[in-house]
C-alpha cells in the first residue's frame, strides 16, 4: 500500500524528476502552453503555481529562490515582469489542465497544460524571433 506517499515518482530518480520539472516549468513559462502526459501535467501544476505565487511577492529572496529552481534566467525575468503582474489580483488557480486524448505510440493519456488568460502569441515566439534573425543575417 502506498499510504502517505505525496507525489508521483514517474519511474525516475529524484534528480531526474527535479531536472524534468525544472525544464518543463521553463517551457511552460516561455510558451505558456505545452502538451505532455497527464500525470506529468498534474505534478507540474503545483510546482509552477507556487513559483507564480512566489514571484508575486517581488522581493530579492524570491528571485534568488526561483533562479535556483529554474534553468533559464529568461524564465525568471518573465515570471517577475509578465506573469506576476498579470495574476496580481488572482488568489490562485493560474494553470488549467485539459485532457487531449491518447498518444498514438503507447496510448499514454495526454494533456495540454496552459496558463489561464494566457498570451496566445507567446507560443513559438522565441522560435519565430530566432528564424527572423537568421533570415536577416543571411540577406
Amino acid at each position: 500500500m502506498r499510504h502517505a506517499k505525496g507525489y508521483r515518482r514517474l519511474n525516475r530518480t529524484h534528480e531526474h524528476r527535479k531536472a524534468l520539472f525544472s525544464n518543463m516549468a521553463d517551457s511552460l513559462i516561455e510558451h505558456e502552453q505545452i502538451k505532455t502526459t497527464l500525470p506529468k501535467a498534474k505534478e507540474l501544476r503545483p510546482i509552477v503555481e507556487k513559483m507564480i505565487t512566489m514571484a508575486k511577492k517581488g522581493d530579492l529572496h524570491s528571485r534568488r529562490v526561483l533562479a535556483s529552481r529554474l534553468k533559464l534566467d529568461a524564465s525568471v525575468v518573465k515570471l517577475f515582469d509578465v506573469l506576476a503582474p498579470r495574476y496580481a489580483d488572482r488568489p490562485g488557480g493560474y494553470i488549467r489542465i485539459m485532457k487531449a486524448g491518447f498518444r498514438y505510440g503507447d496510448m499514454a493519456p495526454m494533456a495540454i497544460i496552459e496558463f489561464v488568460d494566457r498570451d496566445v502569441d507567446a507560443k513559438g515566439a522565441g522560435d519565430k524571433a530566432r528564424l527572423a534573425a537568421e533570415e536577416a543575417g543571411e540577406e
